[in-house]
């Protein structure tokens, strides 16, 4: 069932009359089928419009295996009404058309500039991307392709979406290879690009605004280029302005100071850090001297370190063992955890540790010199931890 397009003649109109010719359900929701619409469907890497036909919301609109263009609703539409007025929610179509000819010129920029294609396209709720089969690009590659893409935008270069023929398709340096069979919808930016497409844009490169490149991703041999355009590229950057105003006030500095002030904070970070790290091993070191001094015997040292956590008993366990004694470790930060550690001959940490925690439905492994491992409940634990004390015991026994 053929559905006129008006889009194809009119990207920017907003509302329209139409005749239902079919009703029924499409993806679990009451749905029509109109002689005429103005709705996009999705496709192509744009999501669909949405608005209203009379006062029913349009939520979604796909086109069927067969072509069928749908509408789907809330709520049935009734039965007794054949003409509806559809109108298009303007702010939604416009971001779309901002975004769908802001890839059309980066990736026209890209082929240009780096001679790389554009291979996939997905336009999101707050950002857009392409993936290129390119390792990660220089960011200032990057920034002259913006810049590229950006002197085309504000030459407000006309834009002509048409249905040519074969005779002059041959013509056209198209950027890539149409898909479709039948007639080919051509969307041109006069001297810069030519690419079939059957989305909808602005009548000029002015209505993109702007772009601005936001970073890339590595997606296993290629790369993710996320960007902004228009709307989205000030909403972008007030939400940037506002977050980067509010740290500079939590550190009392300027804006232009931040980057200079973030290196030192890391900087004096990254000396503390060292700084804990040192106190940290000569507190293991202390405590380990005071738990060897206690333990009977000497060969096997047993602690709990909660409510610190495993990591810290690590070190302490390290300690130990560089005293020729074997560490047992437990602790229920931020689970219930046990670790064995000891000197090369005397014990195989990881086989003896991973015996017991099967006996208690636990799971871990690791060395014959360190092992660690999750129990199921600090109960379990306890109960591991008294097994494991007289297993190490009796094989270190003579």
């Amino acid at each position: 069932m053929v559905t006129e397009r008006l889009y194809y003649g009119d990207d920017l109109l907003r509302s329209f009359a139409a005749h239902v010719l079919q009703r029924g359900s499409y993806r679990d929701r009451p749905a029509v089928v109109l002689d005429r619409t103005a709705f996009y469907p999705e496709g192509g890497g744009q999501p669909a419009d949405r608005g209203t036909l009379d006062e029913y919301l349009v939520r979604d609109v796909q086109v069927d295996g067969s072509g069928t263009i749908w509408h789907l609703l809330d709520e049935p539409f009734p039965p007794n009404r054949t003409e509806v007025t559809g109108s298009i929610d303007w702010p939604r179509r416009f971001d779309h058309l901002q975004q769908h000819l802001g890839q059309h010129l980066l990736s026209a920029a890209f082929e240009e500039i780096c001679q790389l294609p554009t291979i996939a396209f997905h336009l999101g709720q707050t950002h857009v991307t392409i993936d290129l089969p390119s390792p990660p690009l220089e960011d200032q590659v990057l920034r002259r392709v913006e810049a590229r893409v950006n002197q085309v935008i504000w030459e407000t270069r006309p834009v002509e979406a048409r249905f040519v023929d074969p005779e002059e398709l041959a013509s056209l340096h198209l950027r890539k290879t149409p898909t479709v069979i039948g007639p080919v919808r051509v969307v041109s930016v006069v001297g810069f690009d030519h690419s079939p497409c059957g989305g909808t844009h602005p009548t000029n490169t002015g209505g993109v605004g702007g772009l601005a490149i936001l970073g890339q991703e590595r997606q296993g041999s290629e790369i993710r280029i996320v960007f902004v355009c228009g709307g989205r590229l000030i909403r972008t950057a007030t939400t940037t302005t506002t977050q980067l105003d509010s740290v500079a006030r939590d550190l009392t500095v300027g804006v232009a100071d931040l980057p200079e002030t973030i290196a030192r904070l890391r900087t004096d970070l990254g000396r503390s850090h060292k700084q804990i790290e040192a106190l940290e091993q000569e507190l293991a070191t202390a405590e380990a001297q005071r738990l060897l001094r206690e333990a009977d015997p000497a060969k096997l040292v047993r602690a709990t370190v909660s409510p610190r956590p495993l990591q810290w008993g690590r070190l302490l366990a390290n300690a130990i063992v560089a005293h020729g004694s074997v560490a047992l470790i437990t602790t229920t930060e931020p689970s219930p955890q046990l670790l064995v550690a000891s000197p090369p001959a005397l014990l195989d940490a990881g086989a003896t540790l991973k015996a017991i925690l099967q006996q208690y439905g636990g799971r871990g492994g690791g060395s014959p010199a360190l092992a660690q491992g999750g129990l199921p409940s600090p109960k379990a634990l306890e109960q591991a931890a008294i097994d494991l004390e007289k297993t190490i015991q009796s094989r270190l026994t003579p």
